[in-house]
């Protein structure tokens, strides 16, 4: 039964974003902050579940990192569609996510897959703490000087998800890359494997 908390979790994950996008669009922004308080939480726990009792598989390892992405860039399309943040950050975004989707599923073909490292979480995990600065200063209508740290907030994490797909790119040419026959198996701890 436990082995199966991970992967409904992720699920829950999916699930939640057309709940998260209504909430802002009709200015239910504090049950929106909830659901991504949530969102994050379950994010982190199926992550250390999965670690904690080796129920690592091949759909988490895919699918974890496609809700971060998903999640993510449908929250800050709707913010950008509500005035709340400037397109360019949401461009900047796109850009470096379409690279590692394009990335991987260049790699992918290759006999390899490359799933997420504690860069790109915390990446993503910056990019939730400004995302709630902003819901909550939507929320509580404050302005000038707040949105100020908000955009600074941004900027850290837009900073942050840069030096994220340098430390992939870095990680693939020293390191070398995930065997796809690793994942083969439902269950395994994968890590990097050096080049000979």
């Amino acid at each position: 039964m436990l082995k199966y908390i991970p992967n409904t979790l992720t699920i829950m994950r999916f699930l939640l974003i057309p709940i998260i996008l209504i909430g802002l669009f009709t200015e239910k922004y504090i049950l929106s902050l909830i659901l991504i308080i949530i969102t994050g939480l379950t994010d982190v726990a199926d992550g250390c579940i999965a670690r904690k009792y080796n129920l690592i598989s091949n759909f988490g390892k895919l699918m974890d990192p496609l809700a971060d992405k998903l999640t993510l860039v449908s929250i800050l399309t709707a913010l950008v569609v509500l005035h709340i943040i400037p397109l360019w950050i949401l461009l900047i975004v796109v850009l470096k996510e379409f690279t590692m989707v394009a990335g991987a599923s260049f790699l992918y073909g290759k006999d390899v897959v490359v799933y997420s490292r504690w860069y790109g979480k915390f990446a993503t995990f910056l990019f939730y703490v400004s995302i709630a600065a902003s819901i909550i200063t939507k929320s509580l209508n404050l302005s000038g000087f707040w949105n100020s740290i908000v955009l600074g907030i941004y900027c850290i994490a837009l900073i942050m998800t840069v030096i994220a797909l340098i430390l992939y790119i870095h990680d693939l040419s020293t390191y070398g890359i995930i065997d796809k026959s690793d994942l083969k198996k439902d269950v395994k701890d994968v890590s990097i494997k050096k080049k000979k």
